[in-house]
């Protein structure tokens, strides 16, 4: 009778422990593969988040650039947003898409 208990227990351990791990695997929250593609999540968030602000800089240096030069203000505004003076005439040469070639 002693020796039956002793395997019932052993056995419960075992069991015990496997249906554990099988929890943690598959129906917790947190299981590991979630866990797994957060982290992936995070690295793609964290390079994107480092491309910004490469952007952010190149944006303020340029903006510097423009605010500090009333030429190349004159300049950008020409060309980005086809602005003119009152006695000149502006031509835009497009693509077969009809976008403004640069």
């Amino acid at each position: 009778m002693k020796n039956i208990l002793l395997k019932l227990s052993r056995n419960s351990y075992l069991l015990i422990g496997i249906s554990f791990l099988v929890w943690m695997l598959v129906f917790d929250p947190d299981d590991f593969i979630t866990q797994y593609r957060m982290s992936r999540k995070l690295r793609d968030l964290e390079a994107e988040k480092t491309y910004y602000l490469e952007k952010i800089e190149e944006v303020k240096k340029d903006r510097q650039e423009l605010l500090g030069n009333p030429r190349l203000r004159e300049k950008f505004a020409r060309e980005k947003y086809l602005m003119k003076k009152n006695t000149e005439e502006v031509f835009v040469t497009v693509d077969e898409k009809n976008n403004p070639l640069e």
